[in-house]
């Protein structure tokens, strides 16, 4: 039988944990690992869970090219795709983003068959949010 890694974590480079770790907490409703919530102070690592999903995780770093894309030097990279279920909540998710701190990069908002937005989130990592 033939056996394969699981993925643990997805882990995300960042010059400030703590605000990156909180803009996602917000955006995906996730919460902290046991240890790592703000009262515990600071950290260069934290990590953060959801109950249906592949935790994310955070890693100091002193600097971050952030991504150029869609034009420019600096790919993606990596980043992360998300569903929602209509164009209406794609909207709602759109105004959640922008209003915790991610930068719209590409809007396909419009397309009848595969509605989405692409952003940069505060250290520039680009993510996507789509109708699934």
């Amino acid at each position: 039988m033939t056996t394969f890694p699981t993925i643990a974590q997805v882990v995300l480079d960042t010059t400030d944990v703590r605000a990156l770790a909180e803009f996602y907490r917000e955006l995906f409703g996730l919460e902290y690992r046991p240890g790592d919530e703000p009262e515990h102070g600071e950290r260069d690592w934290l990590v953060l869970r959801s109950p249906s999903g592949v935790p994310l995780a955070f890693q100091q770093v002193d600097a971050l090219p952030a991504a150029t894309w869609p034009e420019g030097p600096v790919p993606q990279q990596l980043h992360l795709d998300t569903t929602v279920p209509d164009a209406g909540e794609l909207d709602v998710q759109h105004e959640r983003a922008v209003a915790l701190g991610a930068r719209l990069l590409y809007d396909r908002s419009d397309d009848p068959e595969e509605p989405l937005r692409v952003y940069a989130d505060p250290a520039g990592h680009p993510f996507c949010i789509f109708v699934g």
